[in-house]
């Protein structure tokens, strides 16, 4: 159904609840994600008016960055993964992936609005950014262009799904603005990694392929979230999608994409410790913290090698409840990555590594899970929007018979 502008404001909301009456699992989703974000947000207003950053569990001597920049790493790449999974049909040809290619770019557009939101509550005075950022012009800071280009995709997400909702999808237009935003997401992904690779003070972080890591994690992250947003569209059953994107869910194409990228991403992160346990190294005693830990092990055997393996498998990796199962997996896994690597890195104090007994201990405050729950739920809010506004598995023509083809191939 494709978005049509109302002529009044009580047109409007009337529209909107027609349409979110179409559809039960969109309408609950809708209604129980507004009110998680309307409670959620006026608690975490309340303690940042009442307590500022003292509501938080982090210090200027500790652990500075905790579970909320761990939120915004993980939506931010998971929005970076999907606008580069849509660009396989929009940038490189491939016109079998066009089916998913519209909710791709708006999964990617409310993703990073939800990462933004939580970056922003977690700086206090977010507005500040709107004139020091470009006044200091920090050219030589990571943190300063991971910004600016992710400021930049943002806006190149909001114009090619406009592009998308007046069903241009193939013009010189449209293919410039998708190619401009696959470079800018590849700088934008590739310079949040740098921000944290570029420290040399801090040696688990540091490293050219951070960068790397970051890129395809996101991917695996984006695959993810378009696997489960699609099931969860159509109620999780296949019968209810359009012909092409059935076509395109049942195939073994995809399984077996997302084998492959959880597979490279499992041999970074076994690659990583196991590197980061044979290190003497002053501050990479936290990889032996990390090994440690429950949620460690949760992460690689439950959330990402069994995953792996249902996806090779050729009685799982079609079943459209494996399909979800992995993808639900490999979320909450990417979710535990993203916090413990944020985490491990600073706990282990600066130059204090050799001689200190324990490293500091960390746990998010109660501010900072309701700032987690606000990134989801705003997340989710948007999607469900998204999803009764606009037609999301809408495609071109032709590529109807590429995704058949994809399918009998």
């Amino acid at each position: 159904m494709n978005f049509i502008y109302p002529k009044t404001v009580n047109e409007a909301i009337s529209g909107a609840l027609k349409m979110f009456g179409e559809n039960h699992v969109t309408a609950t989703i809708w209604k129980a994600s507004v009110a998680v974000l309307a409670a959620s947000l006026g608690f975490v207003f309340y303690m940042l008016f009442t307590e500022g950053h003292a509501s938080f569990n982090t210090s200027s001597d500790g652990v500075n960055w905790g579970s909320a920049i761990a939120t915004y790493v993980y939506f931010a790449l998971i929005s970076s993964g999907l606008t580069i999974i849509a660009s396989l049909a929009t940038v490189f040809g491939f016109k079998q992936f066009y089916p998913v290619a519209k909710r791709c770019i708006w999964l990617a557009i409310v993703t990073l609005i939800a990462g933004f939101a939580v970056l922003a509550l977690e700086l206090g005075h977010p507005f500040r950014m709107l004139w020091a950022v470009p006044s200091g012009m920090q050219i030589y800071s990571p943190m300063f262009w991971m910004g600016v280009f992710y400021v930049i995709d943002l806006g190149l997400l909001i114009v090619k799904f406009y592009l998308m909702w007046k069903e241009d999808w193939d013009s010189p237009f449209s293919h410039f603005i998708g190619i401009a935003g696959f470079i800018a997401v590849v700088l934008a992904s590739g310079m949040l990694g740098l921000l944290f690779g570029s420290m040399a003070m801090r040696p688990m972080w540091f490293g050219s392929a951070t960068s790397v890591f970051f890129i395809l994690s996101g991917v695996l992250s984006g695959a993810a979230a378009i696997v489960f947003s699609v099931y969860l569209a159509y109620g999780f059953d296949t019968k209810n999608m359009p012909e092409q994107l059935r076509s395109l869910a049942l195939s073994d194409q995809l399984p077996k994409v997302f084998a492959t990228l959880i597979g490279i991403v499992l041999v970074f992160l076994l690659t990583r410790i196991w590197v980061g346990l044979w290190s003497n190294q002053d501050g990479m005693e936290g990889f032996v913290a990390l090994l440690n830990t429950p949620w460690f092990h949760l992460e690689v055997w439950v959330c990402l090698a069994l995953p792996f393996l249902m996806m090779l498998s050729p009685s799982m990796q079609l079943a459209p409840k494996w399909q979800v199962t992995a993808s639900i997996l490999v979320l909450a896994g990417m979710f535990i990555e993203r916090l413990q690597f944020i985490v491990a890195g600073q706990n282990v104090p600066m130059f204090k590594g050799t001689w200190m007994n324990s490293v500091t201990p960390y746990t998010p405050s109660l501010t900072e899970s309701a700032l987690v729950v606000v990134g989801i739920s705003t997340a989710l809010a948007l999607y469900a929007l998204g999803e009764r506004l606009s037609n999301l598995s809408a495609a071109p023509k032709e590529s109807i018979e590429a995704a058949g083809q994809l399918a009998r191939g």
